[in-house]
C-alpha cells in the first residue's frame, strides 16, 4: 500500500506541474509579475494538497507571525525537495539563487526569469558569491523581496551533522536584513534520493528572526544553535509520536545523543 500511495502520488506531483504549467501560461506571462505569483502558489498548495490526499503527509507550518514585514533572508534547513516548495505561500515574493543551467529549460526556465530570480554560474565561489550579492542588492531596491537561501547548500538527512556553509552569512552582513531561520523535519516523510512518500504530519516552524547587526561569528553561531534546536525538537516529535515515520541511522544517531529512545 506503501509503494501504491507514493507512486500515486509521483504521478500526480508532476502530471500536476505540466497541466497547471500550460494552463496558467498565457495568464502568467501577461499578467503583472508580482500578480503572476498566484499561479506557482496555487501550484504549490494543490501539490501539498494532492501530497496529504495520496500520500497521506499532510503539511503544518508553525511560527507564520515571525516573518517580518518587507525584505528579510529565510533560511530553511535543507533536507527534501518539499522544503523547496512548502514555504512559497507564506512569502509574499520569493527571490531564489539558483543555477543558471536551470534557466535554459523551455517553459521552466521562463517561469523562473519572468519572477526575476538570481541565476549564478558556480564556475568560481567568490565571483558567484559577489554576482549574487550586487544582483539581490538591486532586486531588494527595486521591491522589498524576500532571499530564500538554503545555509548549508545541499539537502542533509534528519539528525546529520550540520554543516553550515558561510555563504550566509556573507549575506546577512552585506544585506543588512533579518534572517529568519526555519526548522523541519520534512526528510523523515518525503526523503531526499528516495521513491517513497511516507504519511504522517510534516511540521515545520519559523522562528524569531535573527536581526541585522551582529557580528559574523555571532551571527553563524546563533543561526546553527537556534535552527538545530528547532530541527532536534521536531525530530523527537516525529519520532515518539504515533505513527512514526522510518527513521534514517542520523536520526537514530542523534536521537540517541539527545537521550530519547524512539518509538520504532
Amino acid at each position: 500500500m506503501l509503494y501504491l500511495r507514493s507512486l500515486a502520488f509521483n504521478v500526480a506531483f508532476y502530471l500536476n506541474l505540466i497541466v497547471q504549467m500550460i494552463f496558467w501560461t498565457p495568464y502568467y506571462f501577461l499578467a503583472e509579475r508580482r500578480r503572476a505569483w498566484y499561479v506557482p502558489k496555487i501550484w504549490v498548495r494543490t501539490s501539498l494538497w494532492l501530497h496529504a490526499k495520496l500520500a497521506g503527509a499532510r503539511t503544518e507550518i508553525q511560527g507564520v507571525d515571525n516573518l517580518p514585514e518587507g525584505s528579510y533572508i529565510l533560511a530553511p534547513k535543507h533536507q527534501s525537495f518539499w522544503d523547496t516548495i512548502a514555504f512559497l505561500p507564506h512569502v509574499p515574493d520569493a527571490l531564489y539563487i539558483l543555477k543558471r543551467e536551470l534557466t535554459w529549460i523551455p517553459f521552466f526556465g521562463w517561469y523562473i526569469m519572468k519572477m526575476r530570480m538570481i541565476p549564478v554560474d558556480r564556475g568560481s565561489r567568490s565571483k558567484a558569491l559577489k554576482a549574487v550579492v550586487a544582483a539581490t542588492r538591486q532586486e531588494l531596491a527595486r521591491n522589498p523581496r524576500q532571499l530564500i537561501i538554503y545555509p548549508e547548500g545541499t539537502r542533509r538527512p534528519p539528525g546529520a551533522e550540520p554543516a553550515y556553509k558561510w555563504g550566509i552569512v556573507e549575506l546577512y552582513f552585506r544585506l543588512g536584513v533579518p534572517v529568519v531561520p526555519v526548522a523541519h523535519a520534512a526528510g523523515l516523510y518525503w526523503p531526499r534520493r528516495k521513491f517513497l512518500r511516507y504519511p504522517g504530519t510534516i511540521k515545520a516552524r519559523f522562528l524569531p528572526p535573527i536581526p541585522p547587526g551582529l557580528g559574523k561569528e555571532e551571527f553563524m553561531e546563533r543561526l546553527i544553535r537556534e535552527t538545530e534546536a528547532g530541527c532536534d525538537e521536531l525530530l523527537v516529535e516525529a519520532a515518539t509520536g504515533p505513527n512514526p515515520p522510518p527513521l534514517p541511522e542520523t536520526a537514530r544517531k542523534r536521537l540517541q545523543d539527545l537521550g530519547v529512545q524512539p518509538k520504532n
